[in-house]
């Protein structure tokens, strides 16, 4: 059988960036083996290994080829801090003593020498209100307040290549509010640095500084309510201080749940027992120059509040109950309390900015009323009578202080703690005029000899 000569149909190929071969127009290839070899040829070409060959509905997949990449400048200068000192913790209330930090600033150059006219750094305490009294303004957004700033050089200093510190520290005021983000507002801290050099090129950095307030644990309070008009009373206690992660421990203790006559006894039974941790935010958004007219002038600001639950349960058993005891019955247990694990809860603040943040423990007891008679008490009645005792308590949400210590209690006496010259002592011998001593006894010493 003659040979028949296969036709090869291939979709348009674009033109390879690197390699563009030459034909010659005057040439035709008209053997099946030299066009075999010559799309082979053109395959290795234009389907490399970084290339995808056609799909089967003739669309080309290959991918477009990206650009050099950008070359992006290095400045002359770096900046970096490296802090020196423990976590900035409060220690106690308002009345803290404050939180000490110290450490370096880094200034990196990567010239043979660069000339700085300029090296500051600043700590700031931002505040950003999450409802402003005007949306879109900025003013009424952000505040910013400088707690402490640092010029490093007053008058342009040339610096060669290497790495060179510049130490700093700061004394935090204890009255300061923690580092705080609720729904409401949010408080940072943050140390920013700038440079800038001979030629005017601004160099800056900004680096969060986060700040705790720890508060030591107290005894647990133990608290008493009364349910007129009937003769409930419930007494619980717990721990008042409690911290974000871990549980503590609730006791509760219901008191005068039965009331006896002569013939029967009306006694009141725990149903359900429900117990939550809310968190009440309390914000105040000032409002800027320009928007005052909208609050009534200067130096208000609208209210806001955000109620939400950070922690709860539902019991409907646990509970131990004694219609015998002496005094009116009573019904006892103890259950576990703790915040939700993932709620993000915040910390206690009262910022003078207008920010409070509180918690509260509250429990809510369904009771049902029962009638029996005194001959036959474990035959009880509901009556259908039911009632709903509810009581709440505070709470106060803090970091763990853990070994901490305050800066105050452990550094050693200053300078000016240390007398000039040690105590005087006043000369207080006398004569001495009571009975006559005995004369010390006669010590035997025995004769040394040396021995060659």
């Amino acid at each position: 059988m003659p040979g028949r000569i296969l036709s090869f149909r291939r979709p348009h190929l674009p033109p390879h960036r690197d390699c563009k071969p030459q034909t010659n127009s005057s040439e035709s290839l008209t053997d099946p083996d030299d066009q075999r070899k010559h799309l082979a040829a053109m395959d290795f070409l234009h389907f490399g290994s970084n290339h995808k060959r056609p799909s089967s509905s003739g669309h080309s997949t290959t991918p477009k080829v990206k650009g050099s990449p950008r070359m992006v400048p290095v400045k002359a200068v770096k900046l970096e801090i490296e802090m020196e000192s423990p976590p900035c913790v409060f220690y106690g209330g308002t009345n803290s003593s404050g939180a000490l930090f110290s450490g370096q600033l880094k200034i990196i150059v990567t010239d043979p020498q660069v000339r700085l006219t300029t090296i500051r750094m600043d700590c700031n305490a931002h505040t950003v209100t999450k409802k402003p009294v005007a949306k879109d303004c900025p003013d009424c957004i952000n505040r910013t307040s400088i707690l402490k700033s640092w010029d490093f050089i007053t008058e342009p200093t040339t610096y060669p290549h290497g790495t060179h510190r510049l130490p700093f520290s700061y004394l935090l005021p204890g009255h300061l509010p923690a580092t705080t983000h609720s729904p409401l507002a949010n408080i940072d801290y943050a140390l920013e640095a700038r440079a800038v050099t001979a030629l005017a090129d601004t160099i800056t950095l900004t680096q969060p500084l986060r700040v705790q307030r720890a508060l030591q644990p107290t005894p647990e309070k133990q608290s008493v309510r009364i349910f007129p008009p009937t003769n409930l009373t419930v007494n619980v206690i717990h721990s008042q201080i409690i911290h974000p992660i871990g549980t503590f421990l609730v006791q509760f203790r219901m008191n005068g749940v039965v009331h006896k006559e002569k013939e029967a006894q009306t006694r009141w039974r725990i149903r359900k027992l429900d117990w939550r941790i809310d968190e009440h935010t309390r914000n105040i958004s000032p409002a800027c120059h320009k928007h005052a007219h909208k609050v009534g002038g200067e130096g208000k600001g609208q209210q806001h509040e955000d109620i939400r639950t950070i922690g709860g349960d539902s019991m409907k058993k646990g509970w131990k109950t004694d219609f015998d005891v002496v005094g009116g019955g009573q019904i006892e247990m103890e259950f576990p309390a703790q915040i939700r694990p993932g709620s993000n809860p915040v910390c206690d603040v009262e910022s003078p900015t207008g920010l409070v943040v509180t918690h509260t423990l509250i429990i809510e007891i369904i009771v049902a009323e029962e009638h029996a008679k005194n001959t036959a008490a474990k035959q009880a009645v509901p009556t259908g009578a039911a009632r709903v005792l509810r009581t709440q308590f505070k709470l106060i949400v803090t970091e763990r202080g853990g070994l901490g210590v305050s800066w105050d209690e452990e550094i050693p006496p200053m300078y000016e703690d240390v007398p000039i010259s040690p105590p005087g002592y006043q000369n207080m011998m006398t004569d001495y005029e009571g009975e006559e001593l005995p004369p010390p006894p006669e010590w035997e010493l025995e004769q040394m000899h040396m021995h060659d």
